[in-house]
């Protein structure tokens, strides 16, 4: 009895100091307590969702702490930042939309390099697409630029604001470079969620629409008869992103056949010189008095989850193209993105 109370004593101790060690490693750390992730979508089966999930999991192994993803849409994401100060238990997630929704004039979005701070990116969604009716008389991207440049009234539905509006404004910009004042013939059809514009190409109020290769693949796998059936003519990814996604590709479409609707084959000029391609991608956003000391912390933790190889995997095989950039490096990136697109935003106005 002695022995196991000696045993049990043993053991007690050897659990207060392996607390006291864990104590001592959560206090060095410069996140106290939980973090609670909020993201720019509404939705817990999106790619906001998924994608921040995949990073908010490693993050908490890695750190040794609790990590909460909240899907609390733009608006009250961006107003959650506006409370957290410098505490660092509340930041954000977001894709580009965090400043096409400015550069578009969205209420609720405002300039977020000069009110937050930016910090590292994470991944690529590479699905951004637009799509046709599978039988359709337009083959290509090409040719729904050269039917309004001959006059044919091609309508677009979109989501207007933000990514889904981006490859519309690109269209119209490509347009008015090949044909000029022809611009005007192709048309935005403003609507909301994915199902609303695929509702609008199953009912012929719309001739080309934005979708995703995850959202609308599965149509394009129906026979050509059925009025739900749909054909891939663009992804506005870039081609090295898509040459990263598995093989496979996603669905029944494998890589090779995604390659076929993106840049060079798909052409959509940008200028005189360039074409047009538009990387769907994601990244933090902390408010302007975090502690350096957090940033750094989250830069270093995401450095050696990426250095691993291990988080790639994960996100590869939800369809996302691995991405990581520390935070100074990504925020000089996406502030030239931003100025890139601002030129053909304001143009086409």
């Amino acid at each position: 009895m002695f022995k196991s109370i000696l045993k049990k004593g043993a053991l007690l101790t050897a659990g207060v100091m392996l607390l006291a060690i864990s104590s001592e490693l959560f206090a060095d750390g410069a996140i106290k307590g939980n973090l609670r992730i909020v993201i720019g979508s509404k939705s817990t089966g999106g790619d906001t969702y998924q994608n921040s999930s995949i990073v908010a999991e490693a993050l908490a192994k890695k750190l040794d702490i609790n990590v909460k993803v909240d899907a609390t849409g733009a608006s009250s994401a961006f107003q959650a930042l506006d409370r957290a100060g410098a505490r660092g238990n509340t930041i954000m997630i977001f894709h580009d939309q965090a400043y096409l929704g400015y550069l578009y004039g969205k209420k609720g979005y405002f300039d977020i390099f000069s009110k937050y701070i930016i910090g590292p990116s994470i991944a690529i969604n590479p699905g951004n697409a637009y799509l046709v009716p599978k039988n359709s008389p337009y083959k290509t991207i090409e040719d729904v630029m050269d039917a309004c440049g001959k006059g044919k009234r091609v309508r677009v539905a979109i989501q207007p604001g933000g990514v889904s509006e981006i490859g519309y404004t690109a269209l119209k910009n490509a347009i008015s470079i090949k044909y000029p004042g022809k611009e005007v013939n192709l048309v935005a059809v403003n609507t909301g969620s994915q199902s609303a514009k695929n509702q609008l190409l199953f009912d012929g109020q719309a001739d080309l629409i934005n979708g995703s290769v995850q959202g609308n693949e599965q149509y394009t796998r129906l026979p050509a008869d059925d009025q739900k059936a749909m054909r891939f003519v663009w992804l506005t990814a870039r081609e090295s992103t898509i040459k990263q996604a598995p093989a496979a590709g996603m669905g029944e479409t494998t890589r090779s056949q995604l390659l076929k609707f993106v840049n060079p084959i798909a052409k959509v000029p940008f200028d005189s010189k360039t074409d047009f391609t538009f990387d769907k991608e994601f990244f933090f956003i902390y408010n302007k008095k975090l502690d350096p000391k957090i940033i750094a912390e989250i830069d270093n933790a995401l450095s050696e989850i990426y250095a691993s190889g291990e988080i790639q995997k994960v996100q590869k095989k939800s369809f996302f193209i691995p991405d990581f950039m520390p935070s100074k490096e990504s925020e000089k990136y996406f502030k030239e993105k931003m100025e890139r697109y601002k030129k053909i935003i304001n143009t086409m106005r």
